[in-house]
């Protein structure tokens, strides 16, 4: 067997190609899934709390500053995320149960 047949073998056993278009789809998924968070999403959390700084502020121990808004903010978009994802997989897997059947 040759090094050629046997790095086709090792991309058809290990699926490689399709991992790499998940990885690739991924990528574009994550950018307008980051687009949806940020441009929509986050503007309009931004409006229901009030001040619309929230996402500067700080807590100033001694020498040590706590950047504690910009940590809610990624934390809110984390979340936000997530959501979006797990509605996103629950759409798929639901689909791909209904036309398994």
């Amino acid at each position: 067997m040759g090094f050629v047949q046997e790095f086709k073998d090792f991309l058809t056993e290990y699926k490689v190609m399709g991992l790499a278009i998940a990885f690739i789809m991924g990528a574009a998924i994550t950018t307008l899934v980051q687009s949806l968070v940020n441009n929509v999403i986050m503007p309009v959390v931004g409006a229901l709390i009030p001040g619309g700084i929230w996402e500067t502020a700080t807590f100033t121990l001694g020498t040590i500053v706590i950047s504690w808004g910009a940590f809610l903010a990624a934390l809110i978009n984390f979340i936000i995320i997530a959501l979006v994802v797990f509605l996103l997989a629950k759409i798929v897997m639901k689909e791909e149960k209904v036309s398994k059947k």
